[in-house]
């Protein structure tokens, strides 16, 4: 008995260990690639690296920018919303988009530490002012990310196959990726559904519950919800690179968007492995590309935040008033 219970807290801090490790190697090697590819373009410019990026920065149409950003920050949030107010509504109960509203905003300071407590916060709230039932709860926002990963996954094919003659090379990873998720997500239905290996019993789990309800139109109409937040994306980043001095049109930036939005959700500080794609993918504009990588997703999350605090009074009268 005693060495189970030793070895039990060893098993428990492994794998935390090496999550942290890869976490430290993937931050240096970012910065690492950022610092090099900067300097290098200050070099050329004869300038110190310094002064390089203060150049970049002063040459942006900062104005308008913040208000296609406040925009955007703004409508995302509402599609957001709707998208969480669905799908409770399919799974749940019938809860109005207005009182989804405080708490989903209310999350968005959560997440800027942790996107997974984020969403544990919203089933918290739900469950004490909604009295709906935690674990239900959070199997909606399970789905949700399960299917966040196959929508970013669908538009990074429609992107490919608008624009694959002008990407990288890599990218023609994609249509295989594609096909493997493809039988991973028939798989996986079909398994919640009953059709294969009916006899398992790991799917009774109250954390599958959205599963186990969730029928192939589900996923499609999550899809259909979801995309407007990434159409009004291309075209806000689309504009929003122009007022930096890159020169990008609608159709370049709608391949990438996606493979760059599944960067932004790795978690490195300041967003940095989307700011060290960004530079990747547009290798004639470092300073640039840096320069907005750093302030379009920085300042996306923050905005979203300050939303949160809007709606912070509200939630927490709404969660203890009770």
């Amino acid at each position: 008995m005693a060495s189970d219970k030793d070895s039990m807290p060893t098993q428990a801090k492994k794998p935390n260990s090496i999550g942290r490790i890869v976490f430290v190697v993937l931050t240096v090697l970012c910065f690492a690639y950022l610092y090099y590819r900067l300097n290098g373009a200050a070099l050329r410019e004869g300038l110190s690296l310094l002064d390089y990026m203060a150049q970049v920065f002063a040459t942006v149409d900062w104005v308008p920018w913040l208000f296609l950003m406040v925009g955007y920050s703004i409508y995302y949030f509402c599609i957001d919303t709707l998208v969480v107010t669905k799908a409770l509504n399919w799974f749940i109960a019938d809860i109005k988009f207005r009182d989804i509203m405080p708490i989903r905003a209310s999350a968005y300071i959560i997440s800027l530490f942790n996107e997974q407590i984020g969403k544990g916060a919203m089933a918290y709230y739900l469950n004490k002012r909604h009295e709906t039932p935690g674990w239900e709860v959070g199997s909606v926002m399970l789905l949700i990310m399960f299917c966040e990963v196959f929508y970013l996954l669908v538009w990074a094919i429609i992107g490919y196959a608008i624009g694959r003659d002008s990407l990288p090379a890599v990218f023609g990873l994609i249509p295989y990726i594609a096909i493997g998720a493809s039988l991973v997500l028939i798989l996986w239905i079909s398994y919640f559904q009953g059709r294969i290996l009916s006899s398992n019993t790991f799917r009774d789990r109250r954390i599958f519950h959205a599963f186990r309800q969730a029928k192939p139109w589900h996923y499609g109409a999550f899809f259909l919800l979801r995309s407007p937040a990434l159409l009004g994306a291309i075209v806000v980043y689309a504009v929003a690179l122009n007022l930096f001095g890159v020169d990008a049109s609608f159709m370049m930036i709608m391949p990438y968007l996606p493979v760059i939005f599944f960067a932004a959700a790795v978690p490195t500080p300041m967003r940095a492995a989307a700011i060290t794609l960004w530079v990747i993918l547009f290798p004639d504009n470092e300073g640039q590309m840096a320069a907005f990588g750093f302030v379009q997703h920085n300042f996306f999350i923050l905005f979203n935040a300050a939303i949160g605090l809007v709606f912070w009074r509200r939630a927490q009268q709404e969660l203890f008033s009770r």
